[in-house]
């Protein structure tokens, strides 16, 4: 009898040592329905809670837990949406349909486009005044929001006292939507601010539908503090297009609102 009641009590002691299958599938199957919550977003109720330990099921993480909360694996969704600059939208909206219906495109990859704008300050003083570069720098930075290229010297000529490497200009390559947002301005804010403005050449194109424009000063830019200028700076704008022509470069910038002059 004594061996029959010890045998008993030992069995009872496995089936509790011993976790239930069913117990175990019950606590996954929480578990899971948890994960899939805090993905959605949803709110966990109080036992699904990972600083709960009170809750059945409860995710024990401590009291810390995380600083994003529930959703801990949830994707950070951003509120704020890229706007596209105004004369990229009217490139694709307006100007494509008008330039294939002026020249009879067959292809939409045809049509032609802006490819860049390279800005390019010349400065031979700065032989005798190194200190002309780090200006010119500054307003190129002030005025793409880019940070310019100092352009060295390819040769040495004597006439000139100019030595192969020396610093002479400063450079600056404007693409996407830098090049689309300095196009805007320089079109309606800057070419107007110029004295006895009349309109841009017609006839500076290079041959194959690329455009260089000239300016005479940079304080025609707003960016530019006239109170802090040392000197009077020019500067190349060529703006890089895939037209194979001069007219079709010509219709390209026209459709895009560059003030052209009248022939």
């Amino acid at each position: 009898m004594a061996s029959e009641e010890k045998k008993s009590k030992g069995d009872k002691d496995e089936k509790k040592a011993k976790p239930d299958k069913a117990d175990d599938k019950k606590a996954m199957l929480d578990k899971a329905a948890k994960g899939e919550k805090a993905a959605k977003g949803e709110k966990l109720s109080k036992g699904d809670k990972p600083g709960d330990k009170g809750g059945k099921g409860g995710d024990k993480r401590g009291k810390k837990g995380t600083d994003r909360g529930p959703g801990v694996d949830a994707p950070v969704v951003s509120t704020t949406e890229a706007v596209a600059p105004r004369l990229a939208d009217r490139y694709q909206k307006e100007t494509v349909a008008a330039l294939t219906k002026q020249f009879g495109y067959k292809n939409p990859n045809q049509v032609p486009k802006l490819e860049k704008i390279v800005l390019n300050m010349g400065l031979g003083a700065a032989v005798a005044n190194p200190k002309i570069i780090d200006a010119a720098v500054e307003e190129l930075r002030a005025i793409t929001g880019r940070k310019p290229v100092v352009t060295r010297a390819r040769k040495a000529i004597a006439n000139f006292k100019l030595r192969t490497g020396l610093p002479i200009g400063a450079m600056v390559t404007l693409r996407r939507g830098g090049m689309w947002e300095f196009l805007d301005r320089l079109i309606t804010i800057a070419l107007p601010r110029t004295r006895d403005f009349r309109g841009v050449a017609r006839k500076a194109f290079d041959g194959r539908g690329n455009y260089t424009l000239g300016l005479r000063e940079q304080i025609i830019f707003p960016e530019i503090n006239y109170d802090r200028i040392d000197a009077i700076k020019g500067m190349n704008i060529c703006f890089v297009t895939t037209a194979k022509t001069d007219e079709e470069g010509r219709a390209l910038l026209q459709h895009l609102g560059m003030p052209f002059r009248a022939a």
